[in-house]
């Protein structure tokens, strides 16, 4: 890279963010439904609940196609969706240019965090499957902390476990915006990812359409 990164750490999203994973969740969760006799939903449907976490998801998934389901109903079909998810073998879909742009970060010094309402053992192993496990520092998935994004001390903690001082996030929706903003640090929004509202409302600081202009992007907001 031509210049120094003015950030000690940046934190990213993962879903929609550095892997476009709608089509795998929508794979495993129509799965999940018709073990229930429920109908399918759509890749397009999905990518509209994506963001809250596997709970929300589900949760939206079975108002979307019948009754709500019971909290007991519920959390057996949470289990089961999240055990298929974890044992599925489809290898899931870098963005363009991510692998490219971590490694550039990181060979400049500068630490990686992820910070995603995904649960934590299916997003270790996604990034195991992608090769991108050496390059991250510090996780916190959905069900790390007691509280997740949009709360704030989900993305602190990941700023302070990867050792403090100036910090970006870097994610594509509205709960990583607020995460950024009540944790104090600087927020990218990149427009490609599950926005589930326009991205010039998300309020991010800067907007990417491609990861590769993330460490312009980065000097921009540090200068």
């Amino acid at each position: 890279m031509s210049a120094t990164i003015p950030f000690a750490a940046v934190v990213f999203d993962l879903d929609g963010t550095l892997i476009d994973s709608a089509r795998d969740m929508t794979r495993v969760l129509n799965r999940t439904l018709s073990r229930f006799a429920r109908p399918s939903l759509s890749e397009a449907q999905v990518r509209g609940m994506v963001g809250d976490g596997s709970a929300a998801l589900v949760r939206q998934a079975f108002a979307a196609t019948g009754d709500a389901l019971t909290e007991d109903a519920l959390r057996s079909a949470l289990d089961d969706y999240l055990d298929a998810y974890f044992q599925d073998d489809e290898p899931p879909v870098l963005y363009p240019g991510v692998p490219e742009t971590l490694a550039a970060l990181a060979e400049g010094g500068v630490k990686l965090g992820l910070c995603t309402n995904k649960p934590e053992r299916i997003t270790r192993k996604l990034l195991e499957a992608l090769g991108l496990s050496p390059l991250f520092s510090a996780l916190a998935g959905g069900d790390t902390l007691p509280v997740k994004k949009p709360d704030g001390r989900h993305l602190s903690w990941v700023v302070e476990a990867l050792g403090g001082g100036s910090a970006a996030m870097v994610g594509d929706n509205r709960n990583d915006v607020k995460a950024a903003r009540a944790a104090g640090v600087p927020v990218v929004a990149m427009t490609y990812g599950y926005p589930r509202m326009p991205v010039q409302e998300l309020g991010a600081d800067i907007l990417l359409d491609r990861i590769a202009d993330l460490p312009d992007a980065l000097r921009r907001l540090g200068g």
